[in-house]
């Protein structure tokens, strides 16, 4: 079933599914979400490792979904054609590891992918401005990159609100995608800042039922889709 194009969107971060079956993990889950966003970290820009391309062609392999990936790492033009051959229709990255990121950005646009610029809780939101109009996703980090299971930062909740603000004004289209504590608690604020897209990990990947977990987020946003916002 085709679903409204401007609803809000769902995308589980799978950083804690259960890895030992993650084919099955996504597949439960699908129906419930619009797109899969996975984190690439390198140990370097964050002190974690994660996984890399072949992740990402497992999930690929395993669902029909659109594939985010959050490029947590100190050489994005390097790897974004590794991420994007691998099945990713997204690249996210941190301008603060390049020395230019309008050349990493019409990188992985020359390579077929949609690009996001990633917002550390630390970096002024202003940073996305030059760019808004060749953007796809600006991706409001809403806990400090590297680890799943954070508390929602609601400090940054005004930088989320500049973010929508500058996307406006700027008549861009991409979307304003908020990842990091998203849950049920705090879901709504999330939404009532400017988010469009919301990153569940642990919300959704609960190591109990993620079923049931993706089933409360997605009615939930469609609660709020219903009250506008």
């Amino acid at each position: 079933m085709m679903q409204p194009v401007n609803r809000l969107k769902l995308a589980p971060s799978i950083l804690t599914a259960d890895f030992a079956r993650l084919g099955d993990e996504v597949r439960s889950v699908e129906s419930y979400v619009d797109w899969f966003h996975l984190d690439v970290m390198d140990g370097h820009y964050v002190p974690n490792l994660t996984f890399g391309a072949s992740t990402v062609e497992a999930v690929r392999r395993s669902c029909e979904v659109p594939l985010h990936v959050h490029l947590m790492i100190e050489n994005p033009l390097r790897y974004a054609r590794t991420f994007i051959e691998a099945g990713a229709q997204r690249v996210s990255f941190h301008p603060e590891v390049v020395p230019d990121a309008r050349e990493v950005i019409d990188h992985i646009t020359a390579l077929g992918g949609g690009v996001g610029i990633a917002v550390h809780p630390d970096i002024d939101v202003d940073v996305i401005g030059p760019h808004l109009q060749t953007l796809d996703v600006v991706l409001m980090m809403t806990v400090r990159p590297g680890f799943g299971g954070q508390p929602f930062l609601h400090e940054v909740l005004p930088k989320i609100r500049r973010a929508k603000e500058l996307v406006t004004a700027a008549g861009a289209e991409a979307d304003i995608e908020v990842d990091g504590g998203v849950n049920l608690s705090t879901v709504d604020e999330a939404v009532d800042a400017g988010a469009e897209i919301v990153v569940a990990g642990s919300a959704v990947f609960d190591g109990i039922h993620p079923v049931a977990a993706a089933r409360r987020m997605r009615e939930r946003l469609d609660e709020l889709e219903q009250r506008g916002r």
